[in-house]
């Protein structure tokens, strides 16, 4: 099996088991790539959206099927606003705690409603076996840097500093826009941003995912 560290940044050793998938896009400029798991969900959703738009930003956001078929035009406005889409399986399903053939089906039941072939499983949890055959079909976008804005034990600041003190030209960062972050990345990605900038950082098209890494 494959288990990813919670910690801020994944060890290099443990990318290596992931041949193939994107934790930092290469470049040469510095950069960052911002991306968004667990919506879309009308008591979040719209105000990331309402944020990037207002500081011209463009980001990823991994869906979970079951809340796109109950949100389809938050979903639609989503794409619309210039935002790519990525699959995050139907209803956040494990590989490590489900059998082969339900995972697969799971994540092309979500592939009915999210376009592409963007994927990010859950936690980044899953088996050797079940990567090697779903990275034929689809492009796993993992993570250099995870915010941890779900951690309720952590105040903005901290998760701010999350992201500021390993930051790096290519990152890959994950917030979420689920209830459980909504505090936290309310107040955390504001300063996020705002950190970046003072750092000399942009924020990257996310289209960039899609190429090599």
């Amino acid at each position: 099996m494959i288990f990813v560290s919670p910690n801020i940044r994944l060890p290099y050793l443990l990318t290596r088991l992931f041949r193939g998938a994107v934790f930092r896009v290469k470049t040469d400029r510095k950069e960052v790539f911002i991306t968004f798991d667990d919506g879309p969900i009308p008591e979040v959703t719209p105000w990331v959206l309402g944020f990037l738009k207002a500081e011209g930003l463009k980001a990823c956001f991994f869906c979970v099927g079951e809340n796109v078929q109950r949100n389809p035009e938050l979903f639609e406005k989503v794409q619309a606003e210039g935002h790519l889409v990525g699959n995050h399986t139907f209803n956040h399903m494990q590989g490590l705690k489900n059998d082969d053939a339900s995972y697969y089906q799971n994540i092309e039941k979500a592939a009915g409603y999210i376009p592409g072939r963007l994927f990010r499983p859950p936690h980044g949890l899953l088996r050797i076996r079940q990567f090697k055959k779903l990275k034929a079909d689809y492009r796993f976008v993992m993570w250099d840097i995870i915010s941890r804005d779900f951690d309720r034990r952590l105040k903005p600041e901290q998760v701010c500093q999350n992201v500021l003190r390993n930051v790096r030209p290519g990152s890959v960062i994950i917030f979420h826009d689920s209830l459980k972050a909504e505090k936290n990345m309310k107040q955390a990605l504001p300063m996020v941003i705002r950190g970046l900038r003072e750092k000399g950082f942009s924020v990257g098209d996310p289209h960039l995912l899609l190429e090599g890494n």
